[in-house]
């Protein structure tokens, strides 16, 4: 605002027009008061005054007389006189005190406009006195019964009550059952699904809903509660439902790197090993299904206490290896191509995605050399391994039968014959007797002869 001080404009600041804060400025307009002169610019000719400075100091002698009086527990009427995101002040005649938002009701409170509002008058009560600070603390439920010392006295464990959702977080769900009487729903106690999951997958804030009492503590003010009490448990009459061997319907509710996780039912899911998801094992799950997916499963075996279950999914498709054992029976010769090679050997490429291992004692090529990846070979099969999925492969087999045949049947001359008893002789000679000598060179010169 403007004040004319003596023919001067001075500035008067709206937070230096009293004490408490102004709403109305136009009541001030054309209104003789005392200033102090808080500050003067003579440079720029600018001046500055305040009505609040003049009375603080006298406020502040109130201030502590009022505050020497007050006592805790003592109930004041005051005025509210400012509302903030915290809480709520009050003006109890002279002295401001302050009612933090955890005191101004038994339930929760998200703002303190849902319980008070500007210039209400309110009845409360002194909690703390600070002399020092000159700071007063409030409450005002504390002026009415704490809504547990209220709560029925026939309330159980086991009874069942409703209530609406105030909170929420992963680990669970509160739940008013009456105004200042809040229950606990454990993440663990919404469904009878093992699968681990949040609160905000069940419920939100708002949300009425009817559950179990759990454990309830009065002492403690603390009570838990459960909804999947209020259903019957699946896992009870789970073999009679789901026999192992029987063929059901799931849908894929989470996809890991070890499987993926299928729901029978609300509250009843399994696993179905990456192993027992395909007869060719994938690399990844995700690669043969996805989240949402009906996927056709067998029931394998059961965990009754841990309630879990395991599935399997490739035994309701025909295994492509009894088809891959009849194709490539050990010692066919099949035409294929080298995949890879490594340190140990090469990965053959045979029809309809099945591969091979040939050994590097077995790659080698008729005129010694090492193939590489891209050509083309004959392999004869030496070996299947069921358990593993291996098909052992030779390329030198090929070919050294092909020499051992051709050897076998190349004719024997008589000439080659007499070489090799030459031989022979000349090699035992040093181990021959004197009288052995003759004999053996008269039988050496008619070879020699002929």
């Amino acid at each position: 605002m403007i004040v004319d001080v003596f023919g001067i404009e001075a500035f008067l600041p709206g937070s230096q027009i009293d004490i408490k804060p102004i709403r109305d400025y136009d009541q001030f307009v054309d209104t003789t008061m005392e200033f102090k002169i808080v500050k003067i610019n003579q440079e720029f000719h600018n001046v500055v005054v305040s009505h609040k400075a003049l009375i603080e100091a006298e406020l502040e002698a109130q201030k502590a007389e009022i505050i020497g009086k007050l006592e805790k527990g003592q109930v004041l009427e005051g005025t509210v006189k400012n509302i903030t995101s915290y809480g709520v002040f009050v003006d109890l005649g002279g002295v401001d005190g302050l009612i933090h938002i955890t005191d101004l009701s038994w339930g929760r409170v998200n703002h303190p406009e849902e319980v008070v509002a500007l210039d209400q008058k309110i009845n409360v009560v002194i909690l703390d006195v600070d002399e020092t600070k000159k700071r007063i603390a409030l409450g005002l439920k504390q002026l009415t019964q704490h809504p547990w010392d209220a709560l029925d006295a026939n309330l159980k464990v086991g009874d069942k009550v409703s209530g609406k959702v105030v909170l929420i977080a992963d680990y669970g769900a509160f739940v008013e059952i009456e105004p200042g009487v809040e229950g606990l729903i454990h993440v663990s106690e919404m469904s009878w699904s093992p699968r681990l999951r949040i609160a905000q997958d069940f419920l939100k804030v708002g949300d009425e809903v009817e559950a179990q009492i759990l454990t309830l503590d009065r002492e403690e003010k603390k009570m838990s509660l459960g909804i999947k009490q209020l259903f019957p448990n699946p896992w009870e009459s789970i073999r009679e439902k789901y026999p192992v061997g029987s063929q059901h319907t799931a849908v894929v509710r989470n996809i890991t790197n070890f499987g993926v996780f299928a729901e029978l039912e609300e509250g009843v899911e399994g696993l179905v090993h990456i192993s027992d998801l395909s007869w060719n094992k994938p690399a990844h799950p995700s690669s043969v299904v996805a989240t949402g997916d009906s996927l056709e499963v067998v029931i394998l075996d059961f965990d009754e206490a841990n309630h879990k279950l395991s599935l399997g999914h490739k035994q309701l498709l025909p295994n492509p290896w009894d088809e891959v054992e009849a194709k490539y029976a050990v010692g066919t010769v099949v035409e294929a191509t080298i995949a890879s090679v490594n340190e140990k050997g090469a990965v053959v490429a045979l029809e309809n995605d099945v591969e091979g291992f040939c050994f590097n004692r077995e790659l080698a090529k008729e005129d010694g050399s090492m193939p590489v990846a891209g050509e083309t070979l004959s392999f004869k099969v030496t070996d299947i391994k069921r358990a593993t999925k291996r098909i052992v492969l030779s390329h030198v087999k090929t070919y050294a039968a092909a020499k051992e045949e051709v050897k076998a049947e190349k004719p024997v001359s008589e000439a080659d014959v007499t070489k090799k008893a030459v031989k022979k002789i000349n090699s035992n000679i040093e181990k021959s007797t004197l009288g052995d000598i003759a004999e053996l060179a008269a039988l050496k010169e008619k070879l020699s002869a002929e």
